[in-house]
């Protein structure tokens, strides 16, 4: 494993110092061959000492960095010097903690590089807003993150002059004919769709884009470590840090990970989207999220544990339940052949309760009365949170948008927690599930 120890007041030097995921040149992150754990990959990711020595790095909390040579700023600012070489500017451009963390990201979904951000939509926006430009044109799945939806439909058109087109990603024929030869720049999908978990067939879908020139972008915030889009095919990366990969419920953050020539180009003086429009990562923040992510494998098979097993008993109760781990569900074939080994089908399970006042009724007594869980919207926490998708996170949709999409009134999302033992927390369910039915 290649290691590194900041001493105060001297720049590394050294051929190990050639790893930095943010490279002028390129970077030189080992490969993660097609089915790599993922958490193998991030025991290989470069681990960062502290200045003194400590086991954890340092959190560099300076805002301006000096030189110790006049000519040296000017050599940074003309691109010459870089954080490939430990110099740096401004920690909206680069910070050497939150580049230690994107480093960690980009080992985790086997990209070249990656660079971290304020939140999820941040990382989402200025990564469509690098890749496309006025009068560009994207083709998008039509189940999609009510935010994301909202900003594609709404603000990109009225302030970019980008449109897109909205499909059902498992037409592919579909897909091809949405595509606009000239003008479409990016096919853009949810690794597993919020709310309704369905899967994209990411290695077909992604054969459709290149034969067209697309980019592939994927939100893979819902499946970290379930899938890595990367390996199967897609370009560009995106995440909301803030859910599964933070774990807390207490920070909001985003990724971008990709190839070093995007996440380069995001972060040039004069045309970087993330550069310029600044939705920078605290490095304070970064400091806890990098602590973080080496329990997330353990974390996640937890969570994808539970979730199968809650699924499958609801299922057994006569329940209409959504979850791609069952056999039953129409993605089931396609994620067993795309997914990491061993983590399991996802984090998350939909019950269809039909109307919302019956989910509304379901959640009130699942966390007044039996305490089973919260109703909360965001996902990945230690706790089970639920929400009633239509009327929260999908809001943004109308009633149509909803209907193609396949959000019903009545669709209770939850993110299966895994505090409390099992057996506890589903007699809790069922203790709910019994005074509704009373």
């Amino acid at each position: 494993m290649a290691t590194s120890v900041v001493h105060a007041g001297k720049k590394r030097k050294g051929a190990d110092d050639e790893d930095h995921l943010v490279a002028k040149k390129s970077a030189s992150l080992p490969a993660v061959a097609k089915g790599e754990d993922p958490m193998a990959a991030l025991a290989m990711a470069r681990h960062e000492f502290g200045e003194h020595g400590g086991v954890n790095m340092s959190i560099e909390a300076s805002a301006t960095f000096t030189v110790m040579e006049p000519d040296t700023m000017r050599r940074m600012f003309s691109g010459e010097l870089g954080p490939d070489r430990d110099f740096f500017i401004y920690s909206r451009h680069f910070n050497p903690t939150v580049l230690n963390l994107s480093r960690q990201m980009a080992a985790l979904e086997g990209t070249e590089a990656a660079y971290c951000t304020s939140s999820g939509m941040s990382a989402i926006s200025a990564a469509l807003l690098q890749l496309c430009s006025s009068g560009d044109h994207i083709v998008a799945s039509r189940t999609l993150y009510g935010g994301t939806h909202a900003l594609l439909t709404h603000f990109f058109p009225r302030t970019c002059n980008i449109t897109t087109s909205f499909v059902d990603i498992k037409d592919l024929d579909m897909v091809d004919g949405a595509i606009i030869e000239g003008r479409t720049k990016v096919l853009y999908f949810e690794a597993i769709a919020n709310p309704v978990l369905s899967v994209a067939n990411v290695p077909e879908l992604c054969r459709v884009a290149h034969d067209k020139g697309l980019t592939v972008v994927v939100d893979n915030t819902f499946a970290p470590m379930v899938m890595s889009p990367a390996k199967l095919g897609a370009d560009v990366v995106v995440h909301s840090i803030s859910k599964f990969i933070s774990g807390g419920a207490d920070i909001i953050a985003g990724a971008v990970c990709g190839p070093a020539k995007l996440v380069n180009s995001m972060m040039d003086l004069h045309q970087g989207a993330l550069m310029l429009l600044g939705p920078t990562m605290n490095p304070k923040v970064a400091f806890e999220l990098s602590e973080r992510i080496p329990h997330l494998g353990l974390r996640m098979k937890e969570h994808c544990r539970r979730a199968l097993e809650y699924a499958t008993r609801m299922k057994k109760l006569g329940l209409k339940v959504i979850y791609p781990g069952l056999e039953g569900h129409p993605d089931h074939t396609v994620l067993k052949s795309i997914a990491n080994l061993d983590y399991g089908f996802g984090g998350l399970l939909c019950l269809d309760m039909g109307t919302e006042e019956k989910a509304n009724r379901l959640m009130n007594l699942l966390q007044n009365s039996t305490q089973f869980g919260f109703m909360a919207v965001s996902l990945g926490y230690y706790e089970t949170l639920m929400s009633c998708s239509g009327s929260s996170t999908s809001s943004e949709m109308n009633a149509e948008e909803k209907a193609l999409a396949g959000i019903s009134p009545g669709l209770v999302r939850m993110s299966v927690g895994y505090s409390g033992t099992l057996e506890q927390r589903w007699s809790q369910f069922e203790k709910a599930l019994s005074r509704m039915q009373g």
